[in-house]
């Protein structure tokens, strides 16, 4: 199964690059774009295996996730955003969860922000709210929307609580709000729920509150969508970097019979910046792996392994960025102007991360527990 995903992800990011910018115009992924990854297996790939998914390693999506964004950074985005929301599937119950699944092409997408508000009436809960960053919302069959969920017959002073509704896309209302610099193929819109009616079955978590006891599920919900971003970082890095090269080896400078490969300047310049990827993605890839060797003992994945992938991937997003500005800035004027995939790398680089679960908030929390002191591990 793994080497079907992975020869799965060449393939498709191969023909994902030659519609790059359909994508960006179109502003979200075109539905046989999606269905093409669905069929592939991407979007099942952390839906329980009880389901008709594959729970597969995330040593395994994460370069699945790379190699795609290596063709189309808006595709692996989508790709990591549909395969964490099928993760969900696993704590709601499980008639509901193999209805909602009943095809293996389902795909799921949300927003893990409590934005929303659920107020029980009854069985059901009625949820009112308006979300960000919907990616991939406008191609799922269901939608996750974060909210608070509120019993008004508990105690006064009961806290709400944080929970995803699922939705099905029909009942959402899109917004066009998606008007960004980079990451345009994704389709992040808002969308906005009015007094929608959401049986209690399909709340996450509400009425299952264990996860399975597999390797897949050891790991947090927070930690693999973390995963998904510096994953999709690396591959636009790769991306950016392919494409310099290809450049170098063509383009002269005004008044010069060598080309910009043949430079000094460029040749100490391109070996640091792939020394810094190769690095990132080594400490990448290790941490992953000794936090699945756990997972796969049967064993929880401690703060210590969370606090190391997390430092791995924001370390990943910010070396990323720093490739893909050393590749913009070498390949001079040319990268400024829509024909060229740089001045694309460039902006998907630095949407990628401006994404709070890579924000430099995030060294700080690893700083604090490298340092021994208390810290708010809630979100690791």
């Amino acid at each position: 199964m793994s080497e079907a995903l992975l020869n799965n992800a060449q393939r498709l990011s191969k023909s994902f690059a030659l519609r790059s910018a359909e994508f960006e115009q179109a502003r979200r992924l075109p539905a046989d774009v999606s269905d093409a990854m669905a069929k592939a297996g991407i979007y099942r790939m952390f839906v329980p295996q009880s389901l008709g998914g594959s729970e597969t390693s995330p040593l395994v999506s994460s370069q699945v996730f790379e190699t795609l964004a290596q063709g189309d950074a808006a595709c692996g985005w989508v790709a990591f955003i549909a395969a964490t929301s099928g993760s969900s599937l696993a704590r709601i119950e499980t008639s509901a969860a193999k209805q909602m699944f009943a095809s293996p092409q389902t795909m799921l997408a949300g927003v893990f922000a409590p934005n929303g508000k659920a107020v029980k009436s009854g069985e059901d809960y009625i949820l009112n709210g308006q979300w960000q960053w919907g990616s991939g919302t406008q191609n799922a069959d269901w939608v996750l929307a974060g909210s608070m969920v509120i019993d008004p017959e508990q105690p006064a002073d009961a806290k709400p609580r944080a929970h995803m509704c699922l939705v099905p896309k029909d009942a959402i209302e899109f917004l066009d709000t998606w008007h960004s610099t980079g990451l345009r193929g994704t389709g992040s819109t808002d969308f906005k729920l009015t007094d929608h009616r959401v049986p209690s079955a399909h709340i996450v978590g509400l009425e299952v509150r264990k996860m399975p006891d597999t390797p897949l599920f050891q790991f947090p919900n927070f930690t693999l969508l973390a995963l998904g971003i510096g994953a999709v970082s690396m591959g636009i890095a790769r991306a950016a970097l392919n494409e310099f090269v290809d450049l170098a080896q063509q383009k002269k400078r005004i008044s010069s019979s060598s080309t910009i490969a043949e430079r000094s300047h460029t040749q100490m310049q391109i070996a640091t910046a792939e020394a810094k990827l190769r690095s990132a993605r080594a400490f990448y890839y290790d941490s992953v792996e000794q936090a699945w060797e756990r997972a796969l003992a049967g064993d929880t994945v401690d703060v210590d392994q969370r606090r190391n992938l997390r430092l791995a991937t924001t370390h990943a997003v910010m070396a990323s960025a720093e490739v893909v500005d050393c590749a913009y800035n070498l390949a001079g004027g040319v990268s400024v102007y829509q024909s060229s995939n740089l001045q694309r790398h460039f902006r998907d680089i630095h949407v990628a991360t401006q994404h709070i679960m890579v924000a430099p908030s995030t060294l700080e929390t690893t700083g604090r527990l490298f340092l021994g002191l208390p810290t708010n591990t809630a979100t690791l």
